[in-house]
């Protein structure tokens, strides 16, 4: 995080009496400008789209993890969307859609149309003509998935609505409020989320559902015991190291491990053929995960 990013954002959170530049000073596994390493149209892509309101760097753990098994990843800043967007020169944008209301059906259409246009326009940046990135001719355009958290995950389908270069989606616990036309959408597509509110039937599956019935292609629907909404993302992470109550029962550590597993099995499946037992049945090493039968609204 650079200029006022981790100050809003900490802001935004409610944190108080902590430096103001405690997030930027918190260390990755990650390096500025390390070359890429790979051969020509190897290497497949997956661009990651955080929740409304939240930075790309949210979804660093993820990100880190993807990167580390030879994938591409491109995280987006939603400019005008997200608390801070920090552009090269310093300039600073902050969350206007945040001012926005209602927050109806007709408000999250232009966020899934938005978070659309900004994956095409990162895609042609990154696999157009004149790439803007070094080691783009690495990146194989034919091989190239989307994965959100929240809006970003909701995001996912409009995206892959829009863009057929994108061949694989991934929702992480967000209301499907991009609905799927009666047509269908035929690319393989991964729900993931909180057993507590995503499971069939639940208070908040409705819009799983909904969107379930039009996926035509290779699908899946899981559930995490003990997780939250947060706990996908590097905000249960560090909120627990700071000893915010994010209310999930399952520590974040084992969150995160269990996120970074499944989206990676998901997208090893499906941009690189490999066959991924994890996702067909219950696994010993992550009890805490249950694949739904939407049909008899239940998990195990």
């Amino acid at each position: 995080m650079r200029a006022k990013e981790p100050e809003l954002t900490l802001k935004d959170a409610g944190v108080t009496g902590v430096p103001a530049d405690l997030l930027a000073r918190t260390g990755t596994h990650a390096f500025s400008d390390a070359p890429p390493a790979g051969k020509a149209r190897t290497l497949p892509l997956v661009v990651l789209s955080p929740g409304f309101q939240k930075t790309r760097s949210s979804l660093t753990g993820l990100a880190e993890d993807l990167a580390s098994r030879g994938y591409v990843v491109a995280a987006i800043s939603h400019t005008h969307e997200n608390i801070a967007t920090v552009f090269p020169g310093g300039r600073v944008i902050t969350c206007t859609a945040c001012q926005v209301q209602p927050h109806d059906q007709a408000f999250w259409d232009k966020v899934g149309a938005t978070r659309a246009d900004d994956v095409s326009f990162i895609l042609d940046q990154l696999t157009g003509p004149r790439p803007r990135w070094k080691g783009s001719r690495l990146i194989d355009p034919a091989r190239i998935a989307m994965a959100g958290h929240s809006a970003g995950g909701a995001g996912s389908v409009a995206a892959l609505l829009k863009d057929p270069r994108i061949k694989a989606g991934v929702n992480i616990d967000g209301l499907a409020i991009v609905p799927v036309p009666a047509s269908g959408l035929s690319q393989p597509f991964l729900l993931l989320g909180a057993q507590a509110t995503r499971t069939p039937g639940g208070r908040e599956s409705a819009s799983w559902q909904a969107v379930w019935q039009h996926l035509t292609g290779w699908k899946r629907w899981l559930v995490v015991a003990g997780a939250e909404h947060a706990s996908f993302t590097d905000i249960s992470l560090l909120g627990e190291q700071a000893g915010l109550d994010t209310g999930a029962t399952l520590p974040a550590a084992r969150s995160m491990e269990i996120t970074r597993a499944y989206v990676a099995a998901f997208l090893d499946l499906h941009l690189r053929g490999t066959p991924q037992p994890l996702l067909d049945r219950a696994s010993a090493r992550y009890p805490d995960v249950k694949i739904c039968a939407v049909e008899r609204k239940s998990c195990a």
